[in-house]
This record gives structure tokens, C-alpha cells and sequence, in this order.
């Protein structure tokens, strides 16, 4: 690699680099959609922690937020849009250049 090549660590997304927010992006890479309940316990952090995360990841349009109601109970899921796959990929893909796999 030259002295004039940028380093791989400017293509990454600061967005998604936030533990919090990577660990949200990689939980919800491998499925379709997670409920909330599943997704905080999956990654375990406080409801708070993941509403604010994943507001900012719907805001960037990563993430699509689905609220709906099971009988009367209010159910909320979240699901990585096609352009949050897309980013992670990439990240994903930063993240192996810059380990050197």
C-alpha cells in the first residue's frame, strides 16, 4: 500500500461504529426483524439505551422501527432497512481490511 493511500478506517461509518449501535446492526444482520424485548436482551442494555440507539439508527434510515399490537399488548420490532444491510456489509468489510483478513 502506498504512503498516499487512505487508510480503510475513514470508509468507516461512525454511525454504526458505536458499540451500542454495531452490536444493534449485528444482531439485527442475522434476522429478518427482532422484537424489542429480544433484541435489548440480546445485546443487554436498558430499554432506554436502545430506544435512543435505535432512533438514531431509523433517523439515518438503517433501521425500520414497526410498532404493532399483539391482542392489547403494543409490540415494537425493528428490521435493518436495505440500506442499513448495505452499510453493514461495508463496515463489516472495512472492519476485515483494517484487521489485515
Amino acid at each position: 500500500m502506498s504512503m498516499s493511500a487512505e487508510h480503510p478506517r475513514h470508509k468507516l461509518n461512525e454511525l454504526v461504529h458505536s458499540p451500542v449501535r454495531f452490536s444493534i446492526m449485528a444482531a439485527l444482520a442475522k434476522a429478518e426483524s427482532l422484537d424489542f424485548k429480544d433484541l435489548r436482551d440480546a445485546i443487554q442494555v436498558s430499554d432506554s439505551v436502545l430506544s435512543k440507539q435505535l432512533a438514531i439508527l431509523e433517523k439515518a434510515e438503517f433501521v425500520k422501527i414497526k410498532k404493532s399490537f399483539a391482542g392489547k399488548m403494543p409490540r415494537t420490532s425493528a428490521s435493518l432497512t436495505a440500506a442499513g444491510r448495505e452499510v453493514w456489509a461495508g463496515h463489516l468489510q472495512t472492519l476485515r481490511e483494517i484487521a489485515g483478513g
